[in-house]
C-alpha cells in the first residue's frame, strides 16, 4: 500500500499535512476521519494511532507518524520550506512550538467551539478570546515589516500558521484591525495554491 494520511476535513492541523504533501508532489490516499463522530476512537484507528488522534500518516513501508508538525516537517525534509541557515531553522521552529501552545489552543479552540460545538461569541471564555487576540497581534506585529514569518519565503511556519488564522473569524475573531495578518495569509495560501474553500 501506498501512503494514506488519516485527516479531518475541518480540522487545520490536518489540512497543513495536505497541503504540504500537495506542495511537495507526494502520491497519498486521504483517508477521512471525522473527530466529531467518533471515528478517531475506533478500535480499528487506535490500533494504528494509540492517542487517538489525527493527523495520523501510515507510509508505504507500514511506518506510522503522527502530531501535524512533526509530519509536515518529515514530508518537506531537504525542500524550501525547511530555511537551509541554521538560525532560520530555529526561528522556523520557534515558531512552530508557539503555534501548538500559544496560538492553536485559542484559535482554534474558539473555532471548534463556534462553529461545531453551536456556542456564541459571548460565551466563550474570556481567557480563550484575550490569548487568541494576543496571539493575532503577535502575528501582526511580527509581519508588519516582513512578508513571511522567517526571512523572506514561505516555510512551514507559515504552513503550520495560517492553517487556523485564515479562518479565525470563524472563532469570533475579527481580522479587520490586523492588515499585515490578512496580506499575509494571502501571501500564504498564493503559494500554497489554496482557498477558502480548503477549509470546512
Amino acid at each position: 500500500m501506498g501512503v494514506r494520511i488519516y485527516g479531518d476535513s475541518i480540522s487545520g492541523n490536518c489540512l497543513k499535512v495536505k497541503w504540504t504533501a500537495d506542495l511537495m508532489g507526494l502520491s497519498y490516499d486521504w483517508i477521512e476521519t471525522s473527530v466529531l463522530t467518533g471515528e478517531t476512537r475506533t478500535a480499528a484507528f487506535l490500533a494504528i494511532n494509540p492517542a487517538g488522534q489525527v493527523p495520523t500518516v501510515v507510509f508505504a513501508d507500514d511506518r506510522v507518524l503522527a502530531q501535524s508538525n512533526a509530519i509536515i516537517l518529515h514530508m518537506a525534509e531537504h525542500s524550501p520550506l525547511i530555511p537551509a541557515d541554521s538560525f532560520q531553522r530555529a526561528k522556523m521552529f520557534e515558531w512552530l512550538f508557539w503555534e501548538q501552545y500559544s496560538h492553536e489552543p485559542y484559535i482554534a479552540v474558539a473555532r471548534f467551539q463556534m462553529r461545531y460545538l453551536g456556542k456564541s461569541v459571548d460565551s466563550l471564555e474570556p481567557k480563550l478570546v484575550e490569548r487568541g487576540l494576543a496571539a493575532l497581534q503577535r502575528l501582526e506585529d511580527a509581519l508588519s515589516d516582513s512578508d513571511f514569518l522567517v526571512a523572506d519565503a514561505v516555510s512551514l511556519a507559515d504552513v503550520a500558521l495560517v492553517a487556523y488564522t485564515r479562518c479565525a473569524d470563524e472563532g469570533g475573531f475579527d481580522l479587520g484591525g490586523f492588515t499585515a495578518v490578512r496580506g499575509w495569509i494571502g501571501r500564504v495560501e498564493t503559494a500554497l495554491n489554496i482557498t477558502q474553500s480548503s477549509a470546512q
